[in-house]
């Protein structure tokens, strides 16, 4: 297994000086944000440290010996948008991003893909899987000829007013990622799978490991610490963000031990990366720099 960090908590850092400091901490790998430029809609989006429109051989060989020269591998390419937004041109602008990922995950050799499958708020989840039947089989069927993997997260993308209702990616339990793997059987379709968004959602975080051990193609370590005063305070219909928030790895609720274990239960080797949402460590470079050495540091009695 190699330990690695998303690089959208880097805003603000060059490629280089984030790839460095990967690099000086004992990383790995690293997960790349790869959004377009512009304004970000939410935190952690908009960040991009590869230009996935720029497919000149000297710009991706750049890369490839940067990052080989640092001992650092790219495990993915990572775009999180709304994929089944019900505004329809901001749906088919962020299909075509997510195609410019691909294309490039599978020039540089990467062949792997981090995104949502989005969701239509305004519409029912049976509703949403009639869509995910017209949206998705051809984006796979793109990643399929182009040989790269698409691993998609379990969040829920419900978290403040903005979101409500249903959340933005419909990707989210176990029940609807078997509906979905039988609507697209693909072995270029899978799993980022991110346990912190299980434990405010009280489900077993370890036990869907076994089942889906075949399509996981991808880790997200992250936490969660729930806040019980503020959860009696407003129960769990309020918006998830009123009782609980996203920590580093040892700082939430997870038994990162139990978890990891079930990992090398599977022979999961491939790539698990740090995913920062923590505000603890915001304001500063410095801050970030110091959350990516903790969870390094941390992680690292469980992933050697």
């Amino acid at each position: 297994m190699k330990l690695g960090v998303v690089s959208a908590i880097y805003d603000g850092f060059s490629f280089e000086e984030m790839i460095d400091h990967l690099s000086k901490t004992g990383y790995d790998c690293v997960e790349v944000a790869c959004w377009p430029r512009g304004d970000a809609e939410r935190r952690y989006a908009g960040v991009s440290h590869i230009d996935v429109s720029n497919t000149s051989e000297e710009y991706i060989n750049y890369i490839k010996a940067y990052c080989k020269d640092r001992k650092i591998t790219i495990s993915s390419l990572a775009f999180y948008p709304n994929n089944m937004s019900g505004d329809i041109e901001k749906r088919e602008e962020n299909i075509s991003h997510l195609k410019k990922v691909i294309n490039m995950s599978s020039l540089m050799g990467i062949n792997m893909v981090t995104t949502f499958i989005g969701r239509d708020q305004t519409k029912t989840v049976e509703e949403n899987l009639d869509l995910f039947k017209e949206i998705w089989p051809p984006i796979i069927k793109y990643a399929e000829e182009k040989g790269v993997k698409i691993a998609i997260e379990n969040c829920p993308m419900l978290f403040t007013r903005s979101e409500w209702p249903g959340g933005q990616n419909l990707f989210t339990t176990p029940k609807l990622w078997r509906q979905m793997f039988d609507i697209i059987k693909s072995d270029n379709f899978g799993l980022n799978y991110d346990p912190s968004h299980f434990i405010w959602q009280q489900m077993d975080y370890v036990k869907p490991i076994y089942e889906f051990k075949d399509k996981i193609f991808h880790i997200h370590f992250k936490d969660i610490k729930i806040y019980k005063d503020k959860l009696d305070e407003v129960g769990i219909m309020a918006y998830p963000l009123e009782y609980m928030s996203p920590k580093l790895p040892g700082f939430g609720d997870i038994n990162w031990g139990k978890f990891v274990s079930a990992l090398t239960d599977i022979g999961f080797d491939g790539c698990a990366c740090v995913e920062v949402e923590d505000k603890a460590f915001e304001g500063s470079r410095d801050r970030v720099c110091d959350s990516v050495k903790l969870s390094y540091r941390y992680l690292r009695q469980y992933v050697i």
